[in-house]
């Protein structure tokens, strides 16, 4: 007996499937039979639903997450840093004879 492949489904089938069982018309087989689910995975589904509900209407405020100030005097001399740095190795890398012609 081969299993079936794994599905992914859409947020829009979850929702669907979750909203079918909050609304209790039919029995969780009934349900898994209709769509084709594990009566566990619709449960899950439905516990997601009622627990992100909530959010919908702006219940618990997620807390943002605090944007790292950017200090852009510091990133600069770093900038100038490398920039040296990089002219010198290149000039030392010239004068070696290491650096092929065309970046000379």
């Amino acid at each position: 007996m081969s299993r079936r492949p794994r599905r992914n489904h859409s947020p829009a089938f979850k929702a669907k499937v979750a909203l079918a069982a909050v609304r209790g018309e039919k029995t969780m087989s009934e349900l898994a039979e209709q769509f084709d689910v594990h009566p566990n995975q619709i449960s899950t589904w439905r516990d997601q639903l009622l627990e992100g509900a909530t959010e919908v209407f702006g219940g618990a405020e997620k807390p943002e997450a605090a944007v790292p100030t950017i200090d852009v005097k510091s990133l600069h001399a770093k900038i100038g840093e490398l920039t040296l740095e990089n002219d010198f190795l290149s000039g030392a890398l010239g004068k070696a004879g290491l650096l092929p012609s065309a970046k000379r």
